[in-house]
């Protein structure tokens, strides 16, 4: 089954994944539980864990059961690295999401959001 798995393309996948979507998680844990708690190495840990579990969900489960089990793990990850509640979790998700789909529009549209979105994110 992890045969199945791109390797290159998952590195690539956290690579971009930290340079992209870290800084605004972390921004997004910042502002709601405090530079104490939502440390940027944190962030790092969330999205590197997360592309990787995500890929290795994906390749044994697929479909929506994987997409329901990615999305809580992402809950889990952010609520154990910025020790939130799971609320606060998901608040900081949605912001770091809506963020994210906001640099990745302005970045498409000065024409290198196209690189982001070929590497699956």
């Amino acid at each position: 089954m992890i045969g199945e798995l791109d390797l290159i393309g998952l590195l690539i996948q956290i690579v971009v994944g930290i340079i992209v979507l870290a800084p605004v998680l972390w921004l997004a844990g910042r502002a709601l539980v405090g530079k104490e708690k939502a440390k940027f190495l944190d962030a790092v840990w969330i999205v590197a864990l997360g592309t990787i579990i995500g890929a290795v969900v994906g390749a044994l489960i697929g479909g929506l059961i994987a997409a329901v089990i990615m999305f809580i793990v992402w809950l889990m990850l952010i609520k154990h690295f910025f020790d939130c509640g799971w609320l606060m979790a998901f608040v900081i998700a949605v912001i770091a999401v809506i963020s994210f789909i906001i640099i990745v529009a302005i970045l498409a549209f000065i024409g290198i959001g196209l690189l982001v979105l070929g590497f699956g994110l």
